[in-house]
């Protein structure tokens, strides 16, 4: 009686198939190339929101010159010394100057954050930054603007210039700095409460 004839085992080792090592341009690989290029973009893209926001304090000072009220200076001479005084000291005119900036700041926040929002939807950390930082900048751009525009800043200067009680304007000036901040906090509220409102929404996760 003889043992059944078993096969041998076969030795696949040389015919075993190896996994090659993914290629570069594989879809891990892609992946992370994306997020790298990606991250550059939204960089790029807060940069240059970042100056154009910013530019925009050209427009605010123009506006901030043109609509604050005067607030009016006289000057008298005693013996050989100048003195100045406001005319009227009852008046509300350098509140207003103040007021006139903290409103033209703020609509120049909302403007800025809707126009940021509707050209990009998806927003992101650096754009929101560059929108706060841009408008911080506007305003400060527009403060030295509207005082370089303004009266003159020498006020003994131009009290002599004019003479005795003549009625002269005061330099323009801030004097409730936290103004400087309406801009760039108004912006980033609006934009934050679009984004909240009207930003696109993450894909729900599907239900087992």
């Amino acid at each position: 009686m003889t043992a059944p004839l078993t096969p041998p085992p076969h030795d696949n080792s040389a015919h075993q198939v190896r996994q090659a090592p993914p290629p570069a341009g594989g879809p891990g690989a892609g992946a992370y190339e994306q997020d790298g290029p990606g991250m550059k973009t939204e960089l790029r893209e807060a940069a240059v929101t970042t100056v154009v926001v910013a530019l925009g304090g050209v427009l605010l000072g123009l506006l901030w010159w043109w609509l604050a009220p005067h607030v009016p200076l006289v000057a008298d001479e005693i013996g050989k010394n100048w003195v100045v005084y406001v005319k009227d000291t009852e008046g509300e005119q350098a509140v207003g100057v103040d007021g006139t900036f903290t409103l033209l700041g703020l609509a120049f926040g909302l403007v800025s954050a809707v126009v940021v929002f509707l050209l990009r939807r998806r927003g992101g950390v650096p754009l929101v930054v560059a929108l706060a930082l841009g408008g911080l900048l506007g305003s400060l751009l527009a403060w030295r603007l509207g005082m370089w525009l303004g009266p003159e800043s020498d006020v003994l200067a131009h009290a002599r210039a004019v003479g005795k009680g003549v009625t002269f304007s005061a330099p323009l000036k801030l004097s409730a700095k936290g103004a400087l901040l309406a801009w760039p906090l108004a912006g980033l509220l609006v934009h934050l409460g679009l984004t909240a409102l009207f930003g696109p929404r993450d894909p729900e996760a599907p239900v087992d």
